[in-house]
């Protein structure tokens, strides 16, 4: 709390400074007077209590000028923090800060490599597991495929002349086309004449 001047600051600079503040905010967030202080050349510091929300320990400063013969006037007002008050963090340069935030990224990305070696070194543990889902040509997976059929059904034993019979189709259909072809050539004849 700042020490009091002597007979600089009367009730009528408090009042003064009262009302320069209820020109810049609510009379709510206005509290008791808190003290003043003599800076100097006519000029003292008066302090009011904050109760602003969010402004825990924090005051009302309003600066007042006395002039020989004239009236005292108000020279400015602001909210300041007080000794016990809540303040933001130090100023930390641009530089620093990326500084700080590359670090911390190259540390997680280390982090990672690391965590990728532990489970590359893992899954190799487990190589046998893994033979049935591994493309490897050289393993001898076809005895876990019955019979080398990803389904377990072997197409050559089930319908083993099912190609000679495709071929006797393939053959009837080829001679139907034949036969249209000759229909349609036949009609085209017809129609010059």
């Amino acid at each position: 709390m700042p020490e009091s001047a002597e007979n600089l600051a009367g009730p009528a600079d408090f009042e003064l400074a009262r009302e320069a503040l209820l020109e810049m905010t609510s009379a709510e967030t206005i509290g008791e007077p808190a003290g003043s202080i003599d800076e100097g050349q006519g000029t003292v510091t008066l302090y009011f209590d904050a109760k602003k929300p969010g402004y825990p320990g924090w005051r009302w400063t309003v600066s007042v000028a006395h002039v020989e013969g004239s009236e005292p006037t108000v020279l400015e007002t602001e909210l300041t923090p007080g000794d016990d008050a809540l303040l933001s963090p130090d100023w930390v340069p641009w530089a620093d800060r990326l500084a700080d935030y590359q670090a911390a990224q190259e540390a997680e990305r280390a982090a990672a490599e690391a965590d990728a070696a532990a489970d590359e070194d893992d899954d190799s543990d487990d190589d046998s597991d893994d033979d049935y889902y591994d493309d490897d040509p050289d393993d001898d997976d076809a005895a876990l495929l019955h019979g080398g059929d990803l389904d377990g059904v072997d197409i050559d034993e089930i319908a083993p002349d099912a190609d000679d019979e495709s071929d006797d189709d393939e053959d009837e259909d080829d001679d139907a086309d034949d036969d249209e072809d000759d229909d349609d050539s036949e009609s085209d004849d017809d129609e010059e004449e």
